[in-house]
């Protein structure tokens, strides 16, 4: 992490964790914190879950996820695994077998539910696979379906159960000397998972990875993930996310990275900074702004866009970005590149204007790294 020594309320402290490869994505350490989304396809129709992975891949996915529930699924795996872009993750559950098939069909990661794939032999089998196939391994705890020793000693799903459990299938892995592991203890209620996610970060230093299990549709379940999300991660908790919604997987992307570059812990495309609009704003912001970010989403640049309706806070917010517009009167409005007013705009071509500016801008910062490399 770099630290902001101008701003140090801005600096976050990621906890300590090992690294460990999903396929060719560095997790944990200090790599960078990787976005995951999962296919919501039949795996068995290879050519939509393969269409799915490749949008959520556009969208910035790092890693999918694709569920394998059945032989059939492990077969269409192996044609998966060679159509994606990027690394894929294979969701087992109830079925030991399913995991050893994965393995062998070329995933990087297997992900294992402790409270569901069997007992310690059964796993073990599992670990053998992972390790001749050179496949990590997630322990994906779920406070939903933990085991039932585990329910009965505690009377209820909560932050001690979900911590003994993964250190349960830690210690399985480590015992077997299978160490390319990564953890998750997941639940829908974000007051549980959040403690849950804390006492893991305290007990082991494998990477994590965070997630808020079935949050719900696009909005509230953007809104819990934000949150329970959010907070860990501004405690340097987490080497990996997924936002599970009720939605499109490329939604769950954007909402991923949303947050990420909220805490400024990673940057991929236009960051558009505006305001709700009032009766001072002098074009529609809210129109403009729904334009722009349709407009711009083949950015890939990290880079800043302030679109603010009147010069209360525009000129000021224009300052801090590499392209704005503000409202003015008389249907035009400043445009600002690099923080200085440069050239008014009518309200009626500002659109394709900024666009042209961002892609412009775009461009000198990519030519500029390409320069530094």
């Amino acid at each position: 992490m770099s630290l902001n020594h101008v701003r140090p309320w801005r600096n976050i402290y990621r906890r300590k964790s090992r690294q460990v490869m999903v396929g060719d994505v560095a997790v944990g350490g200090d790599a960078p914190i990787a976005v995951q989304t999962m296919t919501n396809t039949l795996t068995t129709d290879v050519a939509a879950t393969v269409a799915q992975v490749q949008a959520a891949a556009e969208a910035g996915a790092d890693i999918v996820r694709v569920s394998v529930p059945d032989e059939a699924s492990s077969k269409a795996l192996k044609e998966i695994v060679r159509e994606s872009p990027v690394p894929i993750v294979a969701d087992i559950h109830f079925h030991y077998k399913r995991g050893i098939e994965a393995a062998e069909a070329g995933a990087a990661c297997l992900r294992i539910n402790p409270g569901n794939i069997g007992d310690e032999k059964r796993v073990k089998e599992v670990i053998n696979a992972a390790r001749d196939h050179n496949c990590s391994i997630r322990i994906g705890v779920n406070a939903g379906s933990l085991e039932k020793h585990l329910l009965e000693k505690y009377g209820e799903p909560c932050p001690e159960a979900m911590v003994e459990s993964g250190l349960e299938h830690i210690r399985i892995l480590e015992d077997n000397d299978f160490h390319d592991f990564k953890i998750s203890v997941k639940a829908s209620d974000v007051f549980l998972s959040a403690a849950a996610y804390q006492g893991i970060a305290e007990a082991t230093d494998a990477p994590i990875h965070l997630g808020i299990t079935e949050a719900g549709g696009l909005v509230s379940g953007t809104i819990k993930s934000a949150i329970g999300l959010g907070n860990l991660l501004w405690m340097g908790i987490g080497d990996t996310i997924r936002v599970s919604l009720s939605a499109d997987p490329v939604e769950e992307v954007k909402v991923g990275y949303e947050i990420l570059k909220s805490l400024g812990l990673r940057h991929r495309g236009v960051n558009i900074i505006s305001c709700p609009s009032c009766a001072r704003q002098g074009f529609d912001v809210i129109k403009t702004v729904e334009a722009l970010e349709q407009r711009l989403e083949h950015i890939k640049t990290p880079m800043s866009l302030s679109i603010i309706g009147c010069v209360v806070n525009g000129p000021g917010e224009a300052l801090m970005t590499d392209v704005g517009f503000t409202g003015g009167g008389a249907g035009s409005g400043m445009v600002y590149l690099a923080g200085k007013a440069s050239h008014k705009m009518s309200n009626d071509q500002m659109i394709d204007h900024i666009v042209e500016e961002v892609e412009k801008k775009a461009a000198e910062l990519d030519a500029a790294q390409e320069a530094a490399e």
